[in-house]
């Protein structure tokens, strides 16, 4: 048995040991470090979602076929032509004209154009400013400081490797 031995005051000195404390927030750092366990990110899951029912599907609205516009590449991937169906365009200029005839905008908000959707068919060599401003050339105007919108589904053909015939 030990003997504790006082102060003058009669309080015992009480000393707290700093070594074993120590050792054991390392060995707690360690364990820490050992059992990490890196996790995937959430929400990255491959979910294979069952078939639904045979139930009748409600009637379709009927889906107009996409505006076909080509954008043909030069060389150096510089635009060479612009066409829309089977019409050769000048500019885009031309074809934001062309588009917002064929909508039956006649300068205020886009009546006929729900519904309506644009295919880019772009050469693969084309440059990227180019898919850009027929992008913009389809979608819509800036009139009287507010947007109108003209075509708001834009999609892409697959790109072609080799010149159109």
């Amino acid at each position: 048995m030990r003997i504790r031995h006082s102060t003058t005051s009669g309080q015992e000195k009480v000393e707290l040991q700093m070594t074993p404390m120590i050792d054991v927030v390392f060995q707690l750092l360690i364990f820490f470090l050992f059992s990490f366990n890196i996790v995937a990110l959430e929400g990255d899951f491959r979910i294979k979602m069952p078939q639904a029912s045979a139930a009748p599907m409600p009637p379709e609205l009927p889906q107009l076929p996409p505006i076909r516009v080509r954008l043909l590449a030069g060389p150096n991937g510089e635009l060479a032509g612009i066409q829309m169906g089977e019409q050769p365009l000048a500019s885009f200029r031309e074809l934001h004209l062309a588009l917002r005839g064929l909508v039956g905008d006649a300068g205020g908000p886009a009546a006929g154009a729900d519904g309506l959707e644009v295919e880019l068919d772009c050469d693969y060599e084309l440059n990227y400013q180019h898919v850009i401003e027929a992008i913009t050339a389809v979608t819509g105007y800036v009139a009287d400081g507010r947007i109108v919108p003209l075509i708001d589904r834009v999609k892409f053909a697959p790109p072609r490797t080799s010149p159109a015939p």
